[in-house]
């Protein structure tokens, strides 16, 4: 390629094409599901300079490796193929299921599905029912695991992160994602990224881009609305994950706290007024019409 064109994630993956034997190989995984719109999955890694091979499946066939495409030769159905703006992809639910079988762990193949979910491309019944159909491949014990620990409501990769932290290191009963919270005359005091229902404890993740300007105050009266209805408030920074013992001790103090408060007193709720539409699922997001959407799950994109 001319030294000029940008190296985008839609550029890699498209460079995959003259390596695809044909007629039975696509690209699979994470840039599959980038080239169907994926606003997280897009091939970076844990590390900032990290950079995820383009994932492609031959169905057996030989296709001659490359720097920058991993190939897996297992097998492949016709059914699982589709062609998209000129390149054969698998089809979102086989996409999501390989990210997750070769996933480096669990966490990780929960981040996949989690994030495929944010833009409504596959469901977790949707995988739940192809997985079925997979036996003994290699990777199902992760996927299985995976699955049950998944969502379908988180809006960014730290959330999904915050999550996992919260329940498998911190050891409490799973919190809720993006839930939204009333005041008690149904008017919204915020959807904070995790929410345990019966402690009352709100967790919530600020990255580099929280730390100053417009959206620092916007944190910081967020944090005092909280607060101020009784709800214990807990933040993970990013240097809380290299090591999340700072942010589980902290997340067990909001809970020893929030147990003294008199739950019978509380000034908020998660019984939205009926007016409200909601969006927690997969099958409630695709039934929005496409103003809905725009109006509903902007908020989606402010809050990562």
């Amino acid at each position: 390629m001319p030294a000029d064109v940008e190296v985008t994630p839609e550029q890699r993956i498209a460079e995959a094409r003259p390596l695809l034997p044909r007629p039975f190989a696509a690209v699979t995984g994470w840039a599959a599901l980038r080239w169907l719109g994926s606003a997280w999955l897009d091939g970076s890694g844990r590390r900032p300079d990290e950079e995820l091979d383009v994932q492609l499946v031959t169905g057996g066939l030989h296709a001659r490796p490359q720097q920058g495409f991993a190939i897996s030769e297992e097998r492949l159905s016709w059914t699982d193929l589709i062609d998209v703006d000129g390149l054969r992809i698998t089809r979102p639910v086989r996409s999501v299921c390989f990210l997750m079988r070769y996933a480096a762990g669990v966490r990780e193949a929960v981040r996949a599905l989690d994030l495929a979910a944010y833009n409504d491309l596959v469901s977790i019944a949707e995988v739940r029912k192809y997985a079925d159909g997979l036996g003994g491949w290699t990777g199902m014990p992760q996927l299985r695991a995976a699955l049950e620990l998944a969502d379908e409501n988180a809006w960014s990769p730290r959330e999904v992160d915050l999550r996992l932290i919260w329940e498998l290191d911190a050891g409490l009963p799973r919190p809720l994602c993006n839930v939204p919270i009333f005041d008690l005359r149904g008017n919204l005091i915020g959807a904070p990224d995790v929410l345990d229902l019966e402690a009352g404890v709100v967790g919530e993740y600020d990255g580099a881009l929280h730390l100053e300007g417009a959206q620092r105050t916007r944190d910081v009266r967020r944090e005092a609305l909280f607060r101020g209805h009784g709800l214990e408030y807990v933040t993970m920074l990013s240097s809380d994950l290299p090591d999340p013992s700072g942010v589980v001790g902290r997340i067990l103090a909001a809970h020893r706290r929030a147990s003294r408060h008199d739950k019978g007193e509380r000034t908020w709720t998660v019984q939205p007024p009926a007016w409200w539409t909601p969006t927690l699922t997969v099958d409630q997001r695709r039934a929005l019409t496409t103003s809905q959407r725009e109006r509903f799950l902007s908020i989606r994109r402010r809050a990562a």
